[in-house]
């Protein structure tokens, strides 16, 4: 049987969920990282929290706290990307054994569609984890560079190199956090995927909510609102 005639297997309501889940994919990823003018999202009101970090931490002595934190962030992007790579792996196993999975499918759904159809549906999930699992690797090691800046910059505030490298700190941790926030959107994707084993309606809706929960959180969650607030000046702040 020729890749043609395989796709044939697959009707054209199949096709066009999953369009709708890649196209969704890209599309939230790309309007979170290229907001509209005065609607940023969350991503982008952090990266300027992370470039006040750095400008903080030229002036906090010790710098013991802002080491932790990069620990931390590192420790968080270490745990996915090995989740993630455990799920690869049951992925992979579940692929060479899809006549279990076929057996459940037709003894829930009543569908009797061969090995191949459900081979595909679980490669859909372990593409998205594959994905997933190196932007978190790419992550780690970028916070690892931050960790390495941080540690370049100069005790002395009054030198000339310690906010520029500060700044640069400040950017690879920005980049850092967008590969660690791509990941965390093909996990969620991923997770949407396995509804393709229900069926090409549950896929698209799964779609549809996936992307309805990033949106939410990125553009009108409670979260965004207490990011947009305003703290009220102290007399240093004025005075200067």
């Amino acid at each position: 049987m020729t890749w043609i005639d395989r796709l044939t297997l697959f009707s054209l309501f199949d096709l066009a969920a999953l369009a709708l889940l890649v196209c969704g994919w890209l599309w939230i990823g790309w309007r979170i990282e290229n907001p509209p003018k005065g609607r940023p999202s969350v991503s982008w009101l952090m990266a300027d929290f992370r470039r006040d970090w750095m400008k903080r931490m030229v002036e906090r002595d010790p710098r013991i706290f802002d080491a932790q934190l990069v620990g931390n962030l590192r420790q968080a992007t270490a745990f996915f990307a090995s989740a993630a790579m455990i799920a690869i792996g049951g992925g992979l196993a579940l692929i060479g054994n899809t006549e279990q999975l076929a057996g459940v499918a037709e003894d829930l759904m009543q569908d009797s569609a061969p090995a191949f159809v459900w081979e595909i549906k679980v490669l859909l999930v372990v593409l998205f984890l594959s994905n997933a699992f190196l932007k978190f690797v790419w992550s780690h090691r970028l916070f690892g560079y931050c960790a390495v800046l941080m540690a370049a910059v100069p005790n002395d505030r009054a030198d000339p190199q310690a906010y520029p490298r500060a700044a640069q700190a400040a950017e690879i941790n920005i980049t850092a956090a967008r590969s660690f926030n791509r990941g965390m959107r093909a996990t969620y994707f991923a997770l949407a995927a396995v509804a393709w084993l229900a069926g090409a309606a549950a896929l698209a809706a799964a779609a549809l909510i996936t992307m309805a929960v990033l949106y939410r959180r990125e553009f009108a969650s409670q979260s965004r609102s207490i990011l947009l607030r305003t703290p009220p000046r102290s007399k240093g702040d004025t005075a200067s």
